[in-house]
């Protein structure tokens, strides 16, 4: 397998302050990586700045054997980069219907079968399709943004906490979709997530992101350890 992601020393800063200090993650093509840590430690930083959303001070950030270091967020997109970020997304005035329908007018291949297919993963969108977005429940409204990713038809989905303050029932049918995408359709995944046993269950491997830096990278199975797990208490 090949990297379908590869940032290196890669360094972020809010003005003075800086949350990243040379961070290095890789993303095999097909697997799914996890990001972990404590609240604060720079997650989403660093997911903010593979996406381009926040220019990173230092470091590289190579998408597929290309460097988007210095693209803007919709070229990274347009080359397959399907993100999903806090807080469920959406347009919230628009309907579920109208949601999808400008996601795809944005996409690079505007391809209406790409709505059906995202529809497919997430069925319980299709009765909704006429209902505005603002008036969803927070996991609806997290499919209906996972949803939006997928119509891009992203070779990467980049997820960050989607299963964060979510009634049970939604949260099962969320990791049943990403495990889906991941294991039968091959979509490569980066995802933030602290559920420890939903991640257990999902990743390939993980990175343990501390004081802005990576403390610990490895397998799933070694998410078992006592040190990963004192890495990771509240």
């Amino acid at each position: 397998m090949s990297p379908m992601l590869e940032v290196t020393g890669l360094q972020a800063a809010y003005g003075r302050a800086r949350v990243l200090f040379g961070v290095d993650v890789t993303v095999e093509a097909g697997t799914l990586m996890c990001v972990m840590g404590r609240n604060g430690v720079g997650k989403t930083t660093l997911l903010n700045s593979i996406m381009g959303v926040l220019a990173p001070t230092a470091g590289k950030i190579v998408f597929d054997g290309e460097d988007v270091t210095r693209l803007p967020t919709y070229e990274r997109v347009r080359r397959g980069m399907g993100y999903v970020p806090q807080g469920h997304e959406t347009f919230p005035q628009l309907t579920v219907a109208e949601n999808l329908r400008v996601t795809l007018e944005a996409s690079r291949h505007k391809d209406r079968a790409a709505i059906d297919e995202a529809l497919e993963v997430f069925p319980r969108l299709t009765e909704m399709l006429g209902r505005k977005a603002g008036f969803l429940s927070g996991g609806q409204q997290q499919q209906l943004a996972i949803a939006r990713a997928l119509v891009t038809r992203p070779r990467m989905l980049i997820l960050d906490e989607p299963t964060e303050g979510i009634q049970p029932s939604i949260v099962a049918e969320i990791e049943a979709a990403i495990e889906r995408l991941n294991k039968e359709k091959g979509l490569a995944v980066l995802l933030v997530e602290q559920y420890l046993e939903l991640v257990l269950r999902l990743a390939d491997g993980f990175v343990i992101i501390e004081g802005g830096a990576v403390r610990r990278a490895g397998t799933a199975e070694d998410l078992r350890d006592a040190d990963v797990k004192r890495l990771l208490a509240v």
